[in-house]
């Protein structure tokens, strides 16, 4: 068919013919039936409007699209330049000014949403990758079946317990309550500070401005960082309702931080003066869709596929089911009993080869659970066109690059605001140091979150992440190719989520078979099942 653009250039080609052509003698000019060519000429203000309309339309989508071309182009030139030997690299006296502008505000590239689905979603169209997916589901159904076989030859009756399932949520309304107030807090407090940030006056008027707007987020550090610790603490809430807490916890403040680290610096240039703030209702927006880097505005897609939510949040569920199958059919009979038997080296390092299995499902139950179906589904009720939640982490050859494709909603937060501002603060220097930097900080979280969910200081993942972790970031490098590359990473992988699951489930187990007498603070972080042998 012929595009609705070409059919108005030909119509209102065929109005200016109709006007420019002589009327032939005889021919009425007017009154009685109106000819086509009349029609058309009457027609052809509306027909001009909207031409005028779809140039200017044209005109404002070929501006976005050179925006964003022009960008990607400059981040690659940068790329290409620091990528160039350095005895042999041409120094400018002054750099390009698109070079300047690119450099300026982090040393480095600057995250670019685009619109684009999902990597799962891509492969799923592949008959053979997703009869893969079958098979775990498949995996699903022969947990349930075993567990209804078992059920039925001791108790004599089918019946499903989610003993493991009711415990590790109970209290949950609580923590939802608990999560309001830290709801709140971030809606309003970064927002007003900013807002009274926004133009800075002459004089103590200002001063005085600055300060209430420091108190305003210093409340707001102490409510995210104290309440949620406090009702876990006080009420003794179980695993998956701390999981609540703590995720949220550490998600509003890196939503915070970014939002006001995007902001703040364009309101204060130029003193302030022609730089409006942004609206409330695109802040509103940010703190709900999948993302930690604030821009003003997304792509969005065109409309919500409603069943494509319903599917990706009954998918998420279903993970939840199959990771409470995987406890307690291989980690609760083996670990629970595990401490009142004499400590051996053999016993330890059994236990870490049988939590293998179970802690590489677990990885992979986490990775679909939320970084495909809970992101994807929030990104599809919001309408959020960039699902570009990971990368193809499973083809990695080193480590470098399994941490950068694993979770790219993070790491697009860790470069940013970590290891750019870093190197800005260094002067550009000292990479290295930039990125020991960004490990600390992902180690110390991730070590914050695993203590916080079960209730407990053991430094498994914070040794695994400084002492093995940085080393092979450096020595499993991107130069590292080949499928022997991959499957030393997968081989690393499986232990280092045998040795979390084998220490982690022995010290909880370790605990609540030998409780303190009296609680000190050495008591508390001592690992227990290192002397807990009743």
């Amino acid at each position: 068919m012929e595009p609705r653009a070409a059919q108005v250039q030909r119509r209102e080609r065929l109005g200016r013919q109709q006007e420019d052509r002589p009327s032939r003698e005889g021919e009425p000019r007017s009154g009685g039936a109106e000819c086509p060519g009349n029609a058309e000429v009457h027609r052809g203000p509306d027909l001009v409007q909207w031409t005028q309309h779809m140039q200017a339309l044209k005109t404002q989508l070929l501006e976005q699209a050179q925006g964003q071309l022009m960008e990607l182009l400059d981040q690659a030139m940068w790329e290409a330049v620091q990528a160039y030997p350095l005895q042999d690299r041409p120094v400018p006296s002054v750099p390009p000014d698109s070079l300047r502008k690119t450099r300026e505000p982090s040393l480095g590239k600057r995250k670019v949403f685009i619109i684009r689905k999902s990597l799962l979603d891509e492969l799923m169209e592949v008959p053979h990758f997703r009869t893969i997916y079958h098979m775990f589901v498949a995996g699903l159904c022969v947990f349930i079946i075993s567990t209804l076989a078992i059920d039925l030859i001791d108790e004599g009756r089918l019946m499903m317990e989610f003993d493991l399932l009711t415990f590790s949520f109970g209290q949950l309304p609580l923590a939802l309550v608990t999560w309001v107030p830290m709801f709140l807090s971030t809606l309003l407090v970064p927002y007003q500070a900013l807002r009274l940030w926004e133009r800075p006056q002459s004089g103590g008027a200002w001063t005085l401005r600055v300060g209430l707007g420091c108190l305003l987020l210093a409340a707001h550090t102490v409510v995210l960082g104290i309440l949620p610790v406090h009702v876990a603490v006080e009420y003794q809430l179980p695993p998956a309702s701390r999981c609540v807490l703590v995720f949220e916890q550490v998600r509003l403040l890196m939503k915070s931080y970014s939002f006001l680290r995007e902001t703040v610096p364009g309101t204060w240039a130029r003193g302030g003066e022609g730089i409006r703030a942004p609206s409330f209702s695109s802040y509103l927006y940010f703190l709900f869709c999948p993302t930690l880097i604030y821009r003003e505005t997304y792509p969005r897609t065109p409309n919500v596929r409603w069943n494509y939510v319903a599917k990706n949040f009954a998918q998420a569920l279903g993970c939840v089911l199959y990771a409470c199958f995987i406890l307690g059919r291989l980690c609760v009979p083996v670990f629970a009993n595990m401490s009142q038997e004499p400590f051996s080296t053999r016993a330890l390092v059994l236990s870490i080869m049988h939590a293998t299995l179970p802690g590489i499902f677990m990885l992979l139950l986490i990775f679909f659970a939320f970084l495909h179906c809970w992101l994807n589904a929030f990104a599809e009720m919001l309408r959020f066109g960039d699902r570009m939640f990971y990368r193809d982490w499973w083809n990695s050859t080193s480590f470098s690059n399994y941490y950068r494709t694993w979770n790219v909603v993070v790491h697009d937060w860790l470069y940013s605001y970590v290891y750019q501002d870093g190197l800005w603060l260094l002067g550009g220097r000292a990479r290295g140091a930039a990125m020991l930097g960004v490990f600390l900080v992902s180690a110390v979280v991730h070590e914050y979150i695993f203590g916080f969910v079960l209730g407990f200081f053991y430094p498994v993942m914070l040794l695994l992440f400084l002492v093995f972790g940085g080393p092979l970031n450096f020595t499993m490098h991107d130069r590292r190719t080949g499928p022997a590359w991959n499957v030393l990473m997968w081989t690393l992988l499986f232990l280092g989520q045998g040795i979390q699951v084998s220490l982690y489930c022995q010290e909880w187990y370790a605990r609540r078979h030998c409780p303190l007498p009296q609680t000190t603070f050495w008591g508390l972080v001592t690992p227990r099942s290192w002397s807990c042998h009743t």
